[in-house]
């Protein structure tokens, strides 16, 4: 990622966190609208698991200029979601819904290059915690 993708997305992610509640919100019923089978995988209070949501995405969007430490984060949750029932196809509804929603929470903000942005740190997100799910179901 380049220096102008990760302030791309930070500034674009204080916007969202401003309102992390319905952002949090629209991405679980969108995600949900994509696939309402992934509903089965969550359990307790969705108001919890969106604040859980906005932390994760706020911790790596924090850490983006710091590779190493975005790998630590996400290599335990991977692992974490593989245990959960996530597969790897599920990577690209959440990817879908994340975009969609970071399009309704930025309105005419959310640029093709701030797009760009977000789909580049999203594939970076996926592809490390499907990584490190599959390495703990090989050692499973």
């Amino acid at each position: 990622m380049t220096e102008h993708d990760i302030a791309l997305v930070r500034d674009s992610f204080r916007k969202v966190n401003s309102i992390a509640e319905q952002a949090a919100a629209l991405f679980y019923a969108r995600l949900f609208e994509l696939d309402p089978s992934l509903r089965h995988l969550f359990h307790g209070d969705m108001s919890t698991q969106g604040r859980r949501l906005m932390e994760m995405l706020g911790s790596v969007v924090t850490a983006l200029d710091d590779q190493p430490r975005v790998q630590r984060s996400l290599s335990e949750l991977g692992a974490r979601h593989s245990g959960y029932g996530v597969r790897a196809e599920h990577y690209a509804t959440v990817g879908a819904a994340l975009l969609w929603t970071l399009e309704k929470g930025l309105g005419p903000e959310f640029s093709p290059a701030v797009k760009a942005a977000w789909t580049l740190t999203y594939s970076i997100v996926a592809d490390t915690m499907m990584s490190n799910a599959r390495a703990a179901a090989s050692a499973a």
